[in-house]
């Protein structure tokens, strides 16, 4: 039979979450870096996926059907690798977490393009005449019309997203970069013991508890009429 006590004993809790935590900030630096770049990418993206501009929107078609379609851990290994071995740039210490931000950023992107744009074509083509005929450039009408109802539609989308998004940054171990995942690891190794990547698991799972409960109540904020 095997016997746990040997790592059970090993196992240095205190140590542990000292690390975690303090590692814990890079993986909430990705996430929240992600954050800030995807969202708004991903409505440039959106309106060149709607563009009545043929070319444009099959390219477009086709970037988001790649970042959806291959895996994150490889989108991020070549956006690592490739000015090196594409253009024979050398690879600087730095540049590791810049190609995380930018992996991340392409990748979720394009899964923010979509629910965009589901969101979008959700509302009425009569509020668009609506607007024209009360005299509001296109613009207008977006940013100030349309864009509100589409954020109200899209936000139980983006609260999956969101949450996804807090797991993924463990997927930075790829490409070396030392985030709270990839210290549990070592803190595994080191202390012989599975027992820190449960903690770390506790750590991922509180963060999302608290992401979902600020998404949820932003939710039923922005669904006025329904109280």
């Amino acid at each position: 039979m095997f016997n746990v006590m040997p790592v059970l004993m090993e196992f240095d809790f205190q140590v542990t979450v000292t690390l975690l935590w303090r590692f814990f900030g890079k993986s909430m630096l990705i996430f929240g870096l992600t954050m800030l770049f995807a969202l708004p990418l991903g409505l440039f993206v959106c309106a060149c996926r709607r563009s009545k501009f043929k070319p444009l929107q099959l390219l477009t078609k086709l970037y988001i059907s790649i970042m959806r379609g291959t895996p994150l851990m490889l989108q991020l290994v070549v956006v690592y690798f490739a000015p090196y071995y594409v253009f024979n740039i050398k690879i600087s210490s730095d540049y590791r977490f810049y190609a995380v931000i930018i992996g991340f950023a392409l990748n979720y992107a394009a899964y923010f393009a979509e629910i965009y744009r589901g969101g979008i074509e959700a509302i009425s083509i009569g509020q668009h005449e609506a607007a024209q005929v009360l005299g509001f450039t296109k613009g207008q009408t977006f940013f100030r019309i349309i864009l509100p109802q589409v954020i109200k539609i899209v936000l139980p989308s983006m609260t999956n997203e969101t949450i996804t998004l807090v797991k993924d940054t463990s997927l930075a171990f790829a490409i070396s970069y030392v985030e709270m995942f990839t210290t549990a690891k070592q803190c595994v190794t080191s202390q012989s013991s599975i027992l820190p990547l449960f903690v770390a698991g506790v750590f991922y799972y509180a963060t999302n508890l608290v992401i979902a409960f600020l998404l949820e109540r932003l939710e039923k904020k922005l669904n006025y009429y329904s109280r």
